[in-house]
């Protein structure tokens, strides 16, 4: 194989191996531009299935006045930045890449000022060419823009020419990253313990969630109090208690966050213990009815707690907003067709699963949505159109609960606020 073989989606590939080796290490996740959810890039030479499954998911996201080749976040190794001591917050990464045209030609220097713009986001932004193509010029202006350089070999070998500072350091936070309209704060977001992931709510009531932080406080093994009072899907339930902010995992086990305290603290004032609190939750087992209203004092503790999930205050005002605007019972169509003119990063991570194909489906190379896919429920995002939308049902925020995405109708899903504000005059 001759080094001009090396396209910009193959670099791009193994300059993504290198920064993002893991894709399923906490902390960590990264995306690559639609562009590349092409079937073919230069005329007659296909992207390779292993090149494509490398660079998934994909997704349209803007830093500074364009729209990178990859974005991520991950707390890279020295060899990589400037400096060792990078501290506790994981830095975003920005990626230009830059591969053999069909005249040969390789033109670092131009992806060197492309990395340079997204500083303005990025806390470090690399290009990535053919390592025989980098010449010492670029070099020299990728030193002085602060842009590192990588140098990939076409066996896939990729060495740091250049290395960047970090720059900028904005906390990987769910709350400020869904209330800024960045989109760059949406890939933080995921990559944070709240992200939308497949893990994410695995179960459909809340009291499965609300529930955990009492069994892990009971005087009893945490896994058998759960399953006794509550619910046999152990797994399920820490899962999604840590997504809610409820407990948080660390190397050597489980622990309460101080949301998750104040529900401690909240059964013991209202039950006396525990193990008392528990035994309530065992009534409500199996039950369908929306759990605010059999449950009216758990059901305020649900609302709270759901809507501090990140998420969930998006989701709630611009529904109050579609409802402003006429549209009162917006169907999950109309939703994320509304969201993504807003929010199109977050609205793509938030609703739709994230494989190749569906990406693909539902999204074109410029990011722009292909609105017949939506209709079909299969693309969506389980743990958002039917765990996520139920728990909001029973906290008493939506009206109707959620679908699984194979019997999900998206034209007729209705997503209507329970208790939509009428305008203020």
């Amino acid at each position: 194989m001759s080094t001009a073989a090396l396209s910009e989606p193959q670099v791009l590939a193994h300059a993504k191996r290198r920064l993002f080796p893991d894709p399923d290490e906490p902390g960590v996740y990264a995306v690559s531009d639609t562009q590349f959810a092409t079937d073919e890039w230069l005329a007659g030479r296909p992207i390779p299935d292993s090149v494509r499954e490398r660079l998934a998911p994909f997704n349209h996201v803007r830093l500074g006045t364009g729209y990178p080749d990859l974005v991520g976040v991950r707390v890279l190794e020295s060899d990589l930045l400037a400096v060792e001591r990078l501290g506790s917050t994981p830095p975003l990464v920005a990626v230009e890449a830059k591969g053999y045209t069909e005249t040969g030609g390789v033109d670092v220097e131009r992806g060197v000022i492309q990395a340079y713009d997204r500083l303005g986001e990025a806390n470090a932004a690399y290009v990535a060419a053919p390592a025989a193509a980098v010449s010492s010029m670029a070099r020299t202006m990728a030193r002085e823009l602060n842009v590192g350089v990588l140098g990939v070999d076409t066996d896939g070998q990729v060495t740091p020419l250049e290395v960047p500072r970090v720059v900028g350091t904005r906390a990987a936070n769910g709350t400020s990253a869904i209330r800024s309209p960045d989109d760059a704060d949406s890939i933080r977001f995921q990559a944070t313990a709240q992200g939308v992931a497949d893990a994410s709510f695995s179960l459909n009531h809340p009291k499965n969630y609300i529930a955990y932080p009492l069994a892990l406080y009971h005087a009893d093994d945490t896994d058998a109090a759960l399953t006794e009072y509550v619910v046999g899907e152990t797994d399920g339930a820490r899962n999604g208690a840590a997504f809610l902010g409820l407990v948080s995992r660390k190397p050597d086990g489980v622990e309460l966050t101080p949301l998750g305290r104040e529900i401690v603290r909240f059964a013991l004032d209202r039950y006396g213990s525990a193990d008392a609190a528990l035994d309530a939750f065992r009534s409500w087992k199996r039950s369908r009815k929306r759990f605010c209203e059999i449950a009216p004092q758990w059901g305020t503790v649900t609302r709270r707690v759901v809507y501090a999930y990140p998420a969930t205050e998006l989701l709630v005002e611009e529904l109050q907003t579609m409802h402003d605007d006429g549209i009162a019972d917006p169907s999950l169509v109309d939703l994320v067709e509304w969201l993504h003119v807003q929010r199109p990063a977050f609205t793509v991570e938030l609703f739709v699963r994230g494989t190749d194909r569906v990406r693909s489906r539902v999204l074109d190379t410029e990011g722009e949505l292909r609105t017949g896919a939506l209709t079909d429920g299969n693309v969506f995002h389980s743990p958002t159109v039917f765990q996520l939308k139920t728990m909001l049902f029973h906290a008493g925020i939506l009206a109707e609960r959620g679908t699984e995405p194979h019997r999900l109708d998206p034209e007729t899903d209705s997503w209507r606020l329970r208790h939509a504000l009428a305008p203020v005059r």
